[in-house]
């Protein structure tokens, strides 16, 4: 019997939490609305499905949401839109889980149905309108495959567990691959406003926007080669790519834990001269009490 346990969000859709990470999967707003609001909102995913062919990777595909509800909206704009998706996942049994457990029940049968085969032993779909693959294991890995497929998504969902439990996924080394996934008018959407992880898009090559936050103060990022579309970042924003708090999480080698990558951050902020996260704070908080996350 699984032990996840379906917990109910603000919005009516489940989620689970995480043993592993500490985490809940999706903040207590409700795991639909962040889809809707972190995701498909910020990668114009309605403008976008009104092409004949739309690509999406999915990094952290977990419950599957942010996949279920990009195809609902894709197929509502479109019924005849061809998806191509990639989702990436550590561990199978989380999407097993949330088909067995009716997490997604929510959506259109058609969508569970097919995101149901993806989850069960092939990992794989291929219909007419939707050809997908769930690629299971450490993703620093398995997104080498989607790069060798020279795949190029219009959006791409980052939705990892947060930086400080899960630094392997928000490195330099590893938002470079994910950045070469992108198309050079695609769209990238976090739900993170790090500094250390916006630093690290930038390092890729890509433009930084804001997205309104969802269930708390702090924004998101959406994120582009190209800078149509993006809302910029404020002058508190820019600053904080400045100081202590955006000395980038790195893995040269794509293998280290997440104990190794943090102590190496530390030691480096430790180093660093850098403005203090708490001086930055400081100068700031008369203009806005409210300051981006600074882990």
């Amino acid at each position: 019997m699984s032990s996840l346990v379906p917990q109910l969000t603000a919005d009516g859709s489940y989620t689970f939490f995480s043993e592993e990470f500490q985490e809940h999967f999706h903040s207590q707003v409700g795991a639909k609305r962040e889809a809707e609001e972190k995701f498909l909102l910020p990668c114009r995913i309605a403008e976008l499905a009104q092409r004949p062919q739309l690509r999406l990777l999915d990094v952290c595909y977990g419950l599957g949401h942010n996949t279920a509800t990009a195809l609902t909206e894709i197929w509502r704009v479109n019924p005849h839109c061809q998806v191509t998706l990639f989702a990436l996942e550590k561990d199978q049994a989380i999407a097993l889980d949330s088909i067995q457990q009716n997490i997604l029940a929510a959506y259109p049968e058609m969508v569970v149905s097919l995101l149901r085969e993806l989850s069960s032993e092939n990992l794989q779909v291929e219909t007419r309108r939707l050809k997908a693959q769930l690629l299971t294991g450490d993703a620093r890995q398995t997104i080498q495959r989607v790069i060798q497929s020279n795949f190029q998504a219009d959006a791409i969902f980052l939705d990892p567990f947060s930086p400080p439990k899960c630094p392997q996924l928000w490195t330099v080394e590893f938002l470079d691959l994910v950045a070469q996934c992108l198309a050079p008018d695609g769209y990238l959407a976090t739900y993170s406003c790090a500094a250390a992880v916006r630093v690290a898009l930038q390092a890729a090559g890509l433009q930084l926007g804001k997205t309104p936050g969802v269930g708390r103060k702090s924004p998101g990022t959406l994120a582009r080669f190209i800078p149509d579309e993006l809302t910029p970042l404020s002058q508190q924003e820019q600053e904080h790519l400045l100081t202590n708090a955006a000395i980038a999480y790195r893995d040269p080698t794509l293998q280290d834990d997440a104990a190794t990558i943090l102590q190496r951050r530390r030691e480096e902020q430790q180093s660093s001269q850098r403005e203090s996260t708490s001086h930055w704070k400081k100068r700031w908080s008369a203009l806005n009490s409210t300051a981006p996350e600074s882990d």
